[in-house]
């Protein structure tokens, strides 16, 4: 349903209703957080919806909800709702360093002096974005792993102008959620994507030199090195469009050829073949939407 009300006191507006927005919101409601889901797409919150009931039922099926805890209340809107009740405001928009600029400097003047103000990257400095805000003290940054319901692991990125009361309260929430924070400081990629985006793209590389299929880069990856689903598999998991935003990023941030999205990538995008959200990417899925 579209309600521009406020959220309840205690509620989360989540700003991008796309993979990451859906799986957020799954976690909070699944922990009894009522979420506000914004989203100027209202398609795109009607796939919302569907998702997070199918990402409900699986972490359930999982054991990874809370026992005896209510799912808490979900509200969608295509337009931005009243944040003064807002306990967070989480961005999770695309990986677009202007864009979520542009978001974070309207709801900094929208929300109550220290409400937090949480954007969700991938890649994007921390630091680049509290230029945008009114108070870059209330800014960090997540990175949730994809499906945020089912790990409990997420980097929580401290920029040079994050305060420490914001740190405190998004630990806190976090906990509440059932999620280990591991905190790292401010950089392009941070240590998950700095250190896993440019393996993707290296393996992806050695696919498109026709070294080995995409089966055996996988294959090899679990079996020899631990790799729990293989990198391919893992793009797939990301969505390569995503992954080629998140690589653009390191690419002109740092200067390092290996982040540089490689052409097989670069053609997949371009084909609509952008993983499990599209029904393909380097394997093929039933699709979800």
């Amino acid at each position: 349903m579209n309600d521009t009300a406020p959220p309840p006191p205690a509620g989360l507006v989540i700003l991008g209703a796309g993979v990451m927005g859906t799986g957020i919101s799954t976690l909070a409601l699944g922990h009894g957080v009522p979420v506000t889901l914004v989203d100027t797409d209202p398609r795109q919150l009607v796939r919302a919806e569907e998702g997070i009931a199918r990402g409900l039922r699986l972490a359930e099926l999982m054991g990874r909800l809370p026992s005896g805890v209510e799912a808490g209340e979900l509200r969608t809107t295509d337009s931005l709702p009243a944040l003064a009740g807002a306990r967070a405001v989480i961005e999770a928009v695309t990986e677009n360093a202007g864009l979520k600029a542009v978001l974070l400097k309207e709801v900094s003047a929208a929300v109550l002096p220290g409400t937090p103000l949480i954007s969700n990257t991938s890649s994007i400095p921390i630091d680049e974005l509290a230029d945008a805000v009114a108070r870059p003290a209330e800014l960090l940054g997540t990175h949730f792993m994809n499906p945020p319901s089912l790990i409990r692991t997420v980097e929580v990125v401290r920029g040079p102008r994050t305060g420490e009361a914001v740190m405190a309260a998004v630990r806190e929430l976090l906990g509440e959620l059932g999620r280990q924070s591991v905190v790292v400081n401010d950089s392009p990629g941070f240590v998950t994507s700095r250190v896993l985006h440019p393996m993707i793209n290296t393996a992806a590389r050695v696919v498109q030199a026709g070294t080995a299929s995409v089966e055996a880069v996988d294959e090899l990856m679990q079996g020899c090195l631990g790799h729990p689903t293989g990198p391919l598999r893992t793009a797939d998991l990301i969505g390569i469009d995503n992954l080629v935003d998140s690589l653009q990023v390191l690419w002109e941030r740092t200067g390092d050829d290996s982040c540089r999205p490689c052409d097989l990538l670069l053609e997949k995008v371009r084909e609509g073949k952008l993983g499990r959200k599209s029904g393909s990417g380097f394997y093929t899925y039933e699709k979800e939407n």
